[in-house]
């Protein structure tokens, strides 16, 4: 099988002490306890999705970007199945995040960037959503989803669309939009996740829509690091919501 670029999982085994929980959290089956260490037994049952990254007690996993053969979710599912793990093929997708052994199907990717009657905003209220992708969480993302290119992105903290109620026409409209909370999720996870979104696709501008407290502008940072880290020259516009809903600032980082 011809290898490919890709995000893969990477075992410390110093680290690891054959616990397997990770066993348990990858879906797919591509882990085992192998003379007391935790071994990815193929590469292509891996997604590179990283369900075992917040499962390991040991901090022995991460996920790096390396050559490695492509993933076969195909090959992956009947393996799964062999060793009586419950994986729904049609319900998979490379941008899932998968917990235990369900694979949530609000994960799906969906695109609805390419013009056409799916590019119309939602009618699914008083207020057109202006959402056009799917998933927008950093965990789920796949960095080279065909929607990055050429995008606007639009980086917001997870909370701000519970204060800010005109998030979708204000901000939103036109923009390819990933979320999170560098409080309480893994910011390592997120900073690598930007920045290969950043990497690997045409980003024409960040907004970062972050609130009025002190984690938050974690945010800011993250986007920083990832047009820093990728050595081009992305304008970044930061806006800072206040806990009474009101835009505090926007400005360039």
């Amino acid at each position: 099988m011809a290898k490919q670029l890709r995000r893969i999982i990477k075992i410390d085994e110093e680290k690891c002490n054959g616990c397997g929980a990770c066993v348990t959290a990858c879906v797919e089956g591509a882990l085992q306890i192998i003379d007391g260490k935790a071994r990815l037994v193929s590469e292509t049952y891996c997604d590179g999705l990283g369900a075992c990254l917040g499962e390991c007690p040991q901090g022995a996993i991460s996920i790096e970007t390396r050559q490695a053969d492509a993933f076969d979710e195909a090959a992956a599912v009947n393996h799964a199945a062999r060793a009586g793990k419950a994986v729904n093929a049609h319900l998979h997708d490379h941008s899932a995040h998968s917990h235990g052994e369900f694979v949530c199907p609000s994960a799906r990717a969906i695109d609805r960037t390419k013009g056409g009657e799916d590019e119309k905003p939602l009618q699914t209220g008083k207020i057109a959503s202006e959402l056009r992708q799917w998933p927008v969480k950093l965990y789920l993302v796949n960095p080279s989803a065909s929607y990055y290119e050429n995008a606007d992105l639009l980086l917001s903290a997870d909370c701000v669309p519970f204060v800010y109620g005109g998030l979708h026409p204000d901000f939103l409209r036109g923009k390819v939009l990933v979320t999170g909370c560098p409080k309480f999720d893994y910011v390592d996870l997120y900073a690598e996740k930007l920045s290969e979104i950043v990497a690997l696709n045409n980003i024409r501008s960040i907004t970062v829509l972050q609130m009025e407290v002190p984690c938050c502008a974690a945010m800011q940072r993250l986007a920083e690091h990832a047009v820093s880290r990728s050595g081009k020259s992305i304008p970044i516009e930061v806006v800072t919501i206040t806990l009474t809903g009101e835009v505090k600032a926007a400005c360039p980082a």
